[in-house]
């Protein structure tokens, strides 16, 4: 966890896209490897490398099925994944929310100079 509670292996960007996509998913539910790829505009080596850091995590499986030209790659969310970008999302709000509220400092008048 970062200093603000946000979890690195998801802030990134990209692997935020990925995560989110899965999760749009009935849990459950995979994407074979090229429709993610599709979705999230990576090239095949970043989407890989991404994918490498998330299932290291335990945020995402890989299965490969079939051999040669045959062969899928299909990628789901797991439970840990699910409940890490719960934890993301709901702390994510806390930080914006506390943003837009005014400081209580900010509501008491000006001291006299």
């Amino acid at each position: 966890m970062s200093e603000d509670g946000l979890d690195p292996v998801i802030h990134a960007p990209a692997r935020l896209r990925i995560a989110v996509t899965l999760a749009a998913l009935r849990d459950g539910d995979n994407l074979s490897f090229t429709k993610l790829q599709d979705l999230i505009g990576l090239t095949p080596g970043n989407l890989i490398t991404h994918l490498r850091k998330l299932e290291d995590a335990g945020y995402v499986t890989t299965a490969k099925n079939g051999r040669g030209v045959t062969a899928r790659t299909s990628v789901a969310l797991t439970g840990s994944g699910r409940a890490a970008l719960e934890r993301y999302t709901t702390t994510l709000r806390q930080l914006l929310d506390s943003a837009s509220q005014p400081k209580t400092r900010d509501l008491l008048p000006d001291a006299p100079a």
